[in-house]
């Protein structure tokens, strides 16, 4: 049947070299379309065979936190803490910059910054940072908590609550507020004030001639 197609052709004296350019013309356009869908197949395959990224584990791509919820053939399902499903291209993960906080270690640091005003008991005050750190159910005995004094600021004195959590799955943001809450009421029943900015404005007034 091939010998009598191409037999067939030679006798109607048709020309095949358009048929070539245009089968060239149809495989190449095919090898741009696919390029994205062949390179994002083999990034998953590497992800899953070098199990860098994997179900479950905390990551940061781009403005994208969330957690994996599968790899698929194309792209990466990662699901945000406010219930959005992203769709992450394999072939990003292989190329951008990822921060993955439970590759081998699920515990994860949080900092939580703090200003107190100078004229407060400033040891008293650490000392309640530390409290509120350690009443938060979230946040791990192990590694302990600590307090930093960052800077001494405009008009406040700066400070960095330091705290372990080992499920970043469940959020980062709910577990400063439950400590800024903490301090909070703290802070009130110990009268240390949280300073806020403040300006001075002083009113010159010229006397003018003959008055």
């Amino acid at each position: 049947m091939i010998i009598a197609f191409f037999v067939g052709i030679d006798v109607l004296g048709i020309n095949l070299s358009a048929f070539a350019l245009f089968s060239s013309a149809f495989g190449l356009a095919i090898g741009f379309g696919l390029q994205k869908t062949i390179g994002n197949l083999i990034a998953g395959i590497i992800l899953l065979m070098d199990r860098s990224i994997k179900p479950g584990d905390v990551v940061v791509v781009g403005d994208s936190f969330g957690w994996v919820n599968r790899i698929g053939v194309r792209a990466v399902s990662v699901i945000t803490r406010d219930g959005k499903e992203h769709l992450i291209p394999n072939e990003d993960l292989m190329t951008r910059e990822v921060e993955n906080w439970s590759y081998t270690d699920r515990n994860v640091r949080v900092r939580i910054p703090v200003r107190v005003a100078y004229d407060c008991d400033l040891k008293r005050a650490q000392e309640l940072m530390l409290q509120a750190a350690k009443d938060s159910p979230r946040v791990l005995d192990t590694p302990p908590s600590n307090v930093w004094l960052t800077a001494f600021g405009d008009y406040a004195v700066e400070h960095d609550i330091l705290v372990w959590i080992n499920d970043p799955e469940s959020g980062v943001g709910n577990v400063k507020s439950d400590v800024l809450n903490r301090l909070w009421l703290l802070f009130k029943e110990e009268g240390i004030e949280i300073p806020y900015p403040r300006s001075n404005v002083r009113i010159m007034q010229e006397k003018l001639p003959g008055v």
